[in-house]
């Protein structure tokens, strides 16, 4: 019980730091750019974090699989604690554009492991509470970073907003040296190649997302690259990526499930503070919107472990999607003068939608693999969450960027996410009765 307090400790704190590190920048960075210059290649620092966190993380729960969890989570934790430090001491826009890559790296490791290590120490009817803690965490860092960017720059110096990190890192550190470790890693060879054609190839797809020139021929590289991959990986003795598990028909359908179910509403949050904004709101009161996703995350997360022993996946991940499909008809009537507590109330629902579909499809991807599969099946569950956030943000940033009229904008990204979310319910329609009972610890 001690050890599993104090590695919830750990796993918190990284993620918390983490989560906030998007924010925080995001908010500073114009300010970065007056002191240091390199208006120029303001978009890749953001780039630079984005991809390289997206992709290392199935790769980190799949060398979870082969080399356990505490050394892995461990190595990430240190990375992002010397990006910080980096990002901190940076002196041009170059420097911070590549230590903001280390710090992905670090981050893309760390992030998969709350789930990966709640799976291990957690029996399954308690892993709602534990992830409804983790969004708890979310919505506390969607407050925290605003609030301390401001702060920092304010009173300090923007480079505090990465030696902030430090004492952080440095607690989830301490924090995570009592840890016995559950897992017992399989050893095996490591797949280089594999690894190497999978980031390669999953990053130029994503350039296409933050880079207007030349994305065509960055979406083509990328396709060759997967394709490549895919064909490696076939015969591999130890893939990065077993392909058995996309043989799995229920945890590969929870993946395109998410993946899909992000894809068509999680954008979402990205503009309707944008939206409040525009109706008079102030950025503290558009923040405050923001909660009812994680009030209506947690509300349901917390029960969803019992529910899944009792309902089984394909009834609750059904009622997760007719969720979201009402949340994007509730969407899609926002207009000018749409009052806050009405946007509020939708994002609720919102929340109760995702805090449904995320915590059974984790539930999922854990208990219907084998034990050695447990971490490469949860960072895919999350790998495919976050490049369906990519395609959401982009998508709904091109449709209200290109209106004429803001609010025409507004109104289009909505009805592109109603036909999303349709899109969505159809998945787990094709998920075949699957048993409640656990394949694995």
């Amino acid at each position: 019980m001690r050890n599993r307090t104090t590695v919830m400790v750990s796993i918190v704190l990284a993620m918390l730091v983490a989560s906030m590190d998007t924010t925080i920048a995001n908010t500073t960075m114009p300010i970065i750019v007056n002191d240091i210059g390199g208006n120029s290649l303001y978009a890749w620092a953001f780039t630079s974090y984005m991809v390289l966190s997206t992709v290392l993380a199935p790769l980190a729960g799949r060398l979870s699989d082969l080399f356990g969890r505490k050394r892995i989570y461990a190595a990430g934790i240190l990375l992002f604690l010397g990006g910080s430090v980096l990002c901190g001491l940076a002196d041009s826009m170059v420097q911070l554009i590549i230590f903001r890559a280390i710090q992905g790296i670090g981050a893309g490791v760390m992030m998969p492991f709350p789930s990966i290590i709640a799976g291990d120490i957690y029996p399954v009817e308690q892993r709602g509470k534990v992830q409804a803690f983790f969004t708890g965490m979310w919505g506390l860092a969607a407050i925290l970073a605003p609030t301390l960017g401001t702060f920092f720059v304010t009173y300090l110096n923007w480079r505090w907003i990465f030696f902030v990190n430090v004492p952080i890192c440095l607690i989830a550190l301490l924090a995570l040296l009592p840890y016995k470790e559950v897992y017992q890693p399989k050893k095996a060879v490591i797949d280089y190649w594999g690894a190497l054609l999978f980031a390669a190839g999953i990053s130029s797809l994503l350039l296409i997302t933050v880079v207007h020139s030349y994305a065509y021929l960055y979406g083509a590289i990328g396709v060759v690259l997967l394709v490549a991959f895919f064909l490696y990986e076939k015969g591999h003795a130890a893939p990065i990526v077993p392909m058995t598990l996309m043989r799995n028909k229920p945890v590969a359908l929870m993946i395109g499930g998410s993946f899909l179910s992000c894809a068509a509403l999680f954008g979402t949050s990205s503009f309707i503070p944008l939206f409040l904004q525009n109706q008079g709101h102030s950025l503290f009161v558009s923040g405050i919107a923001l909660l009812g996703t994680s009030i209506g995350w947690m509300v349901v997360a917390i029960p969803s472990g019992k529910w899944v022993i009792r309902f089984g996946y394909k009834p609750l991940l059904l009622t997760g999607n007719a969720l979201l499909v009402i949340t994007a008809v509730l969407l899609f009537f926002i207009r000018e003068g749409t009052s806050f507590g009405y946007v509020f109330s939708t994002l609720t629902m919102l929340g109760l939608s995702f805090g449904l579909l995320f915590t059974v499809s984790t539930i999922g991807a854990q208990q219907l693999v084998e034990a050695h599969q447990k971490g490469i099946s949860t960072s895919l569950q999350l790998f495919a969450r976050n490049i369906g956030t990519a395609v959401s943000v982009t998508v709904m940033g091109s449709i209200v960027t290109k209106a004429d009229i803001f609010y025409t904008g507004i109104h289009g990204m909505f009805i592109y996410g109603l036909i999303a979310s349709i899109v969505a319910f159809a998945v787990p329609l094709a998920i075949r009765s699957v048993r409640k009972e656990p394949l694995s610890g």
